[in-house]
């Protein structure tokens, strides 16, 4: 087999005529075998001109990185012909299109423009590589390519588009060689966001935690926690990622907040190494709290609550501060029982009173709680607090680095003494700053206000920050994944705004959404058009026009279409149109609302064909649906505005305050026939109204249901 190596950071407008010309010759004969490889270098074998390497099968031997062109040629016989000589000259020709500045190619181009006169090929009347080495070194230079698609130079832009279009397997070797360049600036972005952040000790293995609580569903700011735990364990260190849910309070989590977590972060590609329950540790953590209430570095306190918070704000001790071990460990096992006795008291570790740093003011370290837990049952009735369980358990698993977002930064002490009162191994913590979205909710406790209140449909709704909820909105997982890896491990404290996040989803949707036709039922225009066939027909085209793996859809035609109210508006009487799909027209006439309240209101239109009119001088091109030759498909699009008012909510602030009157906003439309094959989930484009998400698909008697995706061009709200 022969193969072709290509260096993915050169120039393109060298290797991609070499890269068409090799796939033109598997095109041409299919016994021909050729493996193509990218390597993420801007030279090969440490030569300037070595972009490029081939290695026939047929006489192997030293790899070539000159001429490679003519060599494929002669090593596959399909590709010759009569006027290879001319061919071959033009083949060495397309060097004057690899120059990046527009004085250097500006005289080649026009060279071009002259030969193309009257012409549809290079050389003959047939594609050979001269097409495809011109073409592919124009594609791959920005600046030629921008000149050419300009159309300054008619007979160049003519034939470019000629052979794009005469020749769909061009697409795929062109997106091949730019998604190496695209993997390329996503690593770059992500060695940009600054992950050397000198993690002490990873010489001696790195192995971090992502530390869930079941208690809801994982927003975007659990998203960047997660991530992060992963890139440092997996990426950067070859380490190992502990998933460990806390769940040490039974009173809030369930299992399907636990199901729920797991899939969520098999979705966002977050492989965990280990997964471990804090629950796991119920015995150890009673035994280290029994350890430090008999070290005297704990007490039992039946302070009400309003009276313990006054106390450790104005540094007031606790009336059970210097209780005795005895009655310490006595009123414990109160606790552990779940009496009524029992749940008046808790545990406090014995830090300070006065400590500036109010988070190590005794705080709680043990509940009481009769309730059940999803895990343990009715085994236990004290449960210890996030702060007790985690330290301990991260040293008991571990866990040499611990990542926590910036606002348990006064608690990071409080950790530490945990540690040190326990005499345990020593964890390494980092802070990164949680990722903050304007007017977005992040607060658990609130944003369960929001499901159980019925503000909202449940905890995927599309307007929620849970990843579940932008998902259904349209996020795709590659970008999510994208989008934060870039914010990196700072500790920076930023209100980020969502058109960047939906901005990066766009390019990942935009090359893979195929392209359908919807008209708004409320106040739809017919028109009639004179010219078409008078029977209904239909007609295959692509689904992306610039992706043809997509495949193909049926457009229908007919005499009679219908057209959006707000296009009809636009059009003047004598004008000319384009219809999307199909040419251009002429508008001859127009009817409007004989309703004097409403007499801007087009209620007819009649068009002319003209389809050897310019589709480049007309300035309104317009989506249509034929009225018969398909089945319309009822659909409904639903686009969504914020949850709140305020970009940032203070914590003075009444959320109820804030919140967006209106945030559903609901079109009728009809949709091209092929919508009807559409699946749950699929991202399309409606061409001119924006690009959807499949919420319901379609059911006869039942409309379908898309969720419009914000592209980053407007508020990610409405």
């Amino acid at each position: 087999m022969a193969s072709l190596t290509i260096a993915s950071k050169a120039n393109q407008a060298s290797t991609l005529p070499v890269l068409l010309v090799a796939q033109y010759a598997k095109e041409k004969d299919p016994n021909a075998s050729i493996e193509f490889a990218f390597s993420d270098v801007e030279e090969l074998l440490e030569v300037k001109e070595a972009v490029v390497i081939f290695k026939s099968a047929n006489a192997p031997g030293e790899p070539l990185y000159k001429d490679v062109i003519h060599t494929v040629m002669q090593e596959y016989p399909k590709l010759q012909g009569k006027h290879d000589s001319i061919v071959r000259e033009w083949i060495d020709r397309a060097n004057g299109f690899i120059p990046t500045d527009f004085k250097s190619v500006e005289g080649p181009l026009l060279e071009l423009d002259s030969h193309l006169t009257l012409r549809s090929f290079m050389v003959g009347y047939s594609l050979t590589p001269a097409d495809l080495a011109v073409w592919g070194a124009i594609r791959g230079n920005k600046v030629a390519y921008a000149a050419v698609k300009k159309g300054a130079m008619l007979n160049a832009t003519r034939w470019f588009k000629f052979i794009e279009e005469t020749n769909p397997w061009t697409a795929p070797a062109v997106q091949s060689l730019n998604a190496h360049a695209q993997e390329r600036r996503v690593a770059k972005s992500k060695e940009g966001a600054n992950y050397d952040i000198a993690l002490p000790d990873t010489d001696k293995g790195v192995v971090t935690r992502f530390p869930p609580e079941p208690s809801g569903y994982l927003h975007i700011g659990h998203a960047k926690a997660a991530l992060l735990n992963d890139y440092f364990a997996h990426e950067m260190y070859k380490g190992t990622l502990i998933c460990r849910f806390d769940d040490t309070n039974p009173s809030k989590e369930k299992e399907e907040f636990q199901d729920a977590i797991v899939e969520d972060l098999a979705l966002m590609g977050i492989k965990p190494d280990k997964t471990s329950y804090t629950s796991d540790y119920f015995q150890e953590l009673h035994d280290q709290c029994v350890k430090v209430l008999k070290d005297g570095k704990a007490y039992a306190d039946d302070t009400e609550r309003e009276t313990m918070q006054h106390e450790r704000m104005h540094g007031i001790a606790s009336k059970r501060r210097d209780a005795t071990v005895e009655e310490n460990l006595a009123r414990f096992e109160e606790m552990k029982k779940g009496n009524e006795e029992g749940v008046r008291w808790c545990i406090r570790a014995k830090m300070s009173v006065d400590n500036p740093n109010k988070a190590m003011r005794d705080p709680v370290i043990y509940r009481c709680n009769p309730q059940a837990h999803h895990r343990t049952g009715e085994k236990w009735k004290i449960y210890p607090t996030y702060d007790f369980a985690c330290p301990i358990v991260d040293s008991m698993e571990g866990i040499t680095h611990a990542l926590r977002t910036i606002e348990y930064r006064d608690r990071n002490p409080q950790y530490n003494w945990m540690l040190d009162a326990l005499n345990l191994r020593k964890v390494h913590i980092w802070d990164f700053a949680r990722m903050n979205f304007i007017r977005t909710l992040l607060s658990k406790r609130k944003l369960t206000k929001f499901v159980d209140s019925g503000h909202v449909w449940g905890w995927d709704d599309p307007r929620f920050p849970t990843i579940r909820g932008i998902r259904r909105r349209g996020m795709t997982i590659d970008a999510l994944r994208e989008f934060i890896l870039k914010q990196g491990p700072s500790r920076n404290i930023v209100n980020l705004d969502w058109t960047l996040f939906w901005a990066t989803n766009k390019k990942y949707i935009d090359p893979i959404a195929p392209r359908h036709t919807a008209v708004a039922k409320e106040n739809a225009v017919t028109a009639t058009v004179k010219g078409a066939r008078v029977a209904p027909f239909t007609e295959d085209k692509p689904k992306h026009g610039k992706n043809p793996e997509l495949g193909t859809k049926k457009v229908a035609y007919s005499p009679e279409i219908l057209i959006d109210q707000a296009d009809a508006q636009a059009f003047a009487e004598d004008e000319e149109i384009t219809l999307m799909n199909w040419g251009n027209a002429i508008v001859r006439k127009i009817t409007h609302s004989l309703n004097p309240l409403h007499r801007s209101l087009v209620t007819g239109l009649e068009l002319e064909l003209h389809l050897q009119g310019d589709v480049k001088k007309t300035k309104q091109k317009i989506t249509w649906l034929a009225t018969a030759g398909q089945e319309l498909i009822p659909v409904e699009l639903v686009d969504f505005d914020f949850l709140i008012t305020k970009d940032k909510l203070e914590e003075e602030d009444n959320v109820d305050d804030f919140l967006t009157e209106k945030t559903e906003f609901r079109t009728e439309a009809l949709a091209d026939g092929n919508v009807a094959a559409l699946g749950e989930g699929e991202i399309i484009q409606f061409e001119r109204k924006g690009y959807f998400k499949c919420d319901r698909a379609f059911k006869h008697g039942e409309k379908a249901v898309f969720f419009c995706i914000p592209t980053g061009k407007v508020n990610a709200g409405k």
